[in-house]
């Protein structure tokens, strides 16, 4: 395996030259790099395999082994998501702002790519797609370090890739992977200043506060997801226990899950009751004393149950007299996230987006929704729920940045 530091300065070196490949060039890259992974399906499902055997005989949760699988339709949609980036506009050159000065010279604001992204992620490797996918129609070089768990499958995939954009007639080194799965070489990685521009930490919130805590290079958070749902006391309870249903789940191995339930006293037991006829006891719910008043099942929460993300068949639940109680409770509690109220009352829906904090605020829709292929981003490199430079899905214009372009005719200040 090459040290950070040769693979730094490779990344580093492609990165000019990627900067000026035409729309065409990147978009028949993707496409080929799409074709390639569909081609190269029997491999990566092989590699999968033998990563899923391991974290079957580790013990790994539920959830982190559906987060790590992958078969034929999730290959598909990755190449489907190499697809639609490739037929989304090109972020690089766009004219952002345009004046004039009062000594005749001519400003431009023009769009750039950040230059070497560097991305640490966990399970998920489907991620090593999406990311060079991305960084790629941005223009950036990007270099991913994937966790212990899917390392076989992140090697196949990143195989694949490289062969394609050689086949492209690309820098193969557009895209680099870590193979050193160790945390030593992750904290190397993290201060790796000299060569990458930007870190991206996607995964669990120790990964994220561990490369918060010791990152030279400036960051992204994409933050861990202890998403919301109120019931609001004019909520549809029909629809609201199917959009719960959905958001706990269709997948519990994600970050724009449902984990917390706040419900208006008023139309708790109706509710709860429903929703348990639904889910059959298919998830423990962990309530505060009127919860567990109403349902004898439940487990009584603790505080650390409101603030956590449980990727799991858990949810907490509390009740609430009034929107003002919801929107303090969520506040306080929320990763900032996703949140979302259920209600029949449109100033109440109004409030509640005015004053939660967080980067995606629902009204009448499950949180599964956030996330970039359905915003129509293609798809994402992660959920920024940070306030700079990023917020929520970012999709490619999320991975430019902008330079200034000043044209004269010979004036002096």
């Amino acid at each position: 395996m090459n040290s950070l530091e040769e693979m730094g300065k490779r990344a580093a070196e492609v990165k000019y030259r990627l900067q000026v490949l035409s729309t065409e060039e990147k978009n028949q890259a993707l496409l080929l790099a799409a074709e390639g992974l569909v081609a190269d399906r029997e491999a990566i499902l092989a590699a999968n395999e033998a990563d899923m055997d391991a974290g079957r005989a580790a013990g790994m949760h539920m959830g982190l082994l559906d987060r790590l699988r992958l078969d034929a339709d999730r290959i598909d949609a990755m190449a489907q998501g190499l697809r639609q980036v490739a037929g989304l506009p090109d972020p690089v050159g766009k004219l952002l702002q345009q004046w004039e000065r009062p000594n005749g010279l001519q400003l431009k604001k023009i769009s750039v790519p950040l230059g070497v992204i560097g991305i640490i992620y966990e399970s998920r490797p489907n991620v090593t797609a999406d990311a060079f996918a991305l960084c790629f129609k941005a223009g950036n070089s990007v270099i991913l370090k994937g966790g212990s768990d899917a390392i076989r499958s992140n090697m196949a995939i990143t195989k694949s890739l490289r062969d394609s954009l050689a086949r492209a007639g690309v820098p193969a080194d557009a895209l680099q992977l870590i193979e050193a799965t160790d945390r030593e070489t992750a904290k190397a990685f993290m201060k790796c200043k000299a060569y990458i521009d930007v870190l991206i930490p996607r995964g669990s919130s120790g990964l994220i506060q561990t490369a918060v805590r010791e990152s030279t290079i400036p960051i992204i958070e994409t933050g861990t997801g202890n998403c919301h749902i109120y019931i609001d006391e004019t909520a549809d309870l029909t629809k609201a226990v199917k959009i719960v249903i959905n958001a706990k789940t269709q997948r519990i191995g994600v970050c724009n899950a449902c984990e917390s339930l706040v419900l208006h006293e008023k139309v708790a037991e109706k509710f709860l009751h429903a929703l348990q006829a639904e889910l059959a006891h298919t998830v423990e719910i962990r309530g505060d004393q009127t919860v567990c008043g109403i349902l004898p099942e439940a487990v009584p929460a603790t505080e650390e149950d409101y603030g956590k993300e449980y990727l799991d068949y858990k949810l907490s639940a509390v009740t609430v007299g009034s929107l003002e109680e919801a929107i303090a409770h969520i506040n306080r509690y929320s990763t900032h996230h996703s949140d979302a109220i259920l209600t029949g009352d449109v100033s109440h829906g109004e409030q509640f987006t005015r004053e939660i904090d967080s980067a995606c605020v629902y009204v009448n829709a499950s949180t599964r929704f956030t996330d970039g292929f359905e915003f129509g981003f293609g798809a994402e490199i992660g959920i920024s729920t940070q306030k700079l430079h990023a917020r929520g899905p970012m999709g490619l214009p999320e991975l430019t940045t902008y330079k200034y372009i000043v044209e004269g005719n010979g004036q002096i200040r």
